[in-house]
């Protein structure tokens, strides 16, 4: 096993950040055949709330996730554009909260754009939601697609993960080895 696994398997929870929904997927892959889902879901803030309030109740929520599954690592969206600018601010600030967090909490960090999530997850760059959504059913041996799609996004970008983070591993170890 990559990184820190333990016996329960290596821990990834996948956030699909977002200031009204942030989506959060936590997966637990005792290989790369065997991923499955502890936790999918949406933290919602509400929108009469001050910025303050919702940014303190997604550290909040944050911290809980972090506390309750003790991940190896944390994966999340990195979003280069948007075409609403309040709405680039606020997964903006949302990220950065969940960033510092899961740094605070020795969690390996990665970041993954999009097309990256979405090429990784379904093998094309430009995958539509329902693709997206479809993929995560069939990979985590879903009923049905996780609902709302944030949900599914989250769990796609840890999907991601579980598929680069073994060879950032090795890599890393080669690395090592050829410095000593």
């Amino acid at each position: 096993m990559f990184g820190q696994g333990s016996s329960e398997g290596y821990i990834i929870l996948g956030i699909d950040p977002g200031l009204t929904r942030c989506g959060y997927a936590v997966l637990q892959m005792n290989s790369a055949q065997d991923i499955t889902a502890r936790a999918l879901g949406v933290i919602r803030t509400p929108t009469t709330n001050s910025l303050p309030e919702r940014l303190g109740e997604i550290h909040q929520e944050i911290e809980a996730l972090l506390g309750e599954y003790r991940p190896h690592a944390v994966a999340i969206e990195q979003v280069f554009f948007q075409n609403n600018v309040r709405t680039a601010m606020g997964v903006g600030q949302a990220s950065g909260i969940v960033l510092a967090l899961a740094a605070r909490a020795g969690c390996v960090v990665a970041q993954y754009t999009p097309s990256q999530v979405k090429n990784t997850v379904a093998g094309w760059g430009g995958a539509t939601k329902d693709q997206i959504g479809h993929m995560v059913q069939q990979r985590l041996h879903l009923e049905s697609a996780p609902q709302p799609a944030d949900a599914a996004d989250a769990a796609a970008i840890a999907l991601c993960h579980c598929s680069i983070a073994p060879f950032i591993a090795s890599r890393d170890a080669a690395l090592l080895r050829g410095t000593t």
